[in-house]
């Protein structure tokens, strides 16, 4: 982030973007008097600052709760089919897919929902898949004290499925493992709990 990414209040980026994005159309060509159009700067500048760049803003870091293990359950626990809804920084479009998360505690546990909270925080930003894996990862880490933390992200970028190469099938698999999951075979074991294919492994 630049220096000063969080000195203006979120009503007067709305303001900002509103009266920019007004130019953008205007300059498109578009009638900004119409019905449908009249309010669509204002839309777009809310949703931006509200709902998917959100995860700018640091006010918004999810409170996380962890907890001590006290059924000493030792196995890796996973969360797998977290939606992910980002948005490609390079042409401002939709990333839309799934993230596989898991870890083996380290004496502590975290409340299951946080898990969804963290990716969805990390999404809802101009992203690049490789670094919202990663910041997935290093999160989990610091909140649960260990490197036995892994992710999995399997998303489909509308910026290569809908213009440019236009390919409407392929999708972009990103991982990070940490600790443990270095290994192949927890790899392999990670790949079957949420029926992954393995064969490249």
């Amino acid at each position: 982030m630049r220096e000063g990414a969080f000195d203006l209040s979120d009503e007067k980026k709305i303001d900002l973007i509103e009266e920019n994005f007004h130019q953008i159309l205007h300059t498109l060509g578009m009638d900004l008097t119409d019905d449908s159009l009249k309010g669509t700067p204002r839309r777009v500048a809310k949703m931006y600052v509200k709902e998917i760049f959100a995860g700018l803003s640091p006010k918004r870091v999810p409170k996380v709760s962890v907890f001590e293990n006290k059924y000493n359950y030792a196995e890796m626990l996973i969360e797998k089919n977290i939606k992910v809804y980002s948005t490609c920084e390079h042409h401002l479009l939709p990333i839309v897919g799934k993230a596989h998360v898991a870890y083996v505690s380290n004496n502590t546990v975290i409340g299951l929902s946080k898990i969804n909270r963290i990716v969805d925080y990390y999404a809802k930003r101009p992203q690049v898949q490789e670094r919202m894996t990663r910041q997935i990862v290093e999160e989990l880490k610091r909140h649960l004290e260990t490197e036995d933390v892994a992710c999995i992200v399997d998303a489909k970028h509308l910026c290569v499925n809908s213009r440019g190469v236009s390919d409407i099938d392929s999708s972009t698999v990103t991982s990070d493992f940490g600790g443990v999951f270095k290994k192949k075979e927890v790899q392999r074991e990670l790949f079957d709990y949420i029926n992954f294919p393995t064969k490249f492994c």
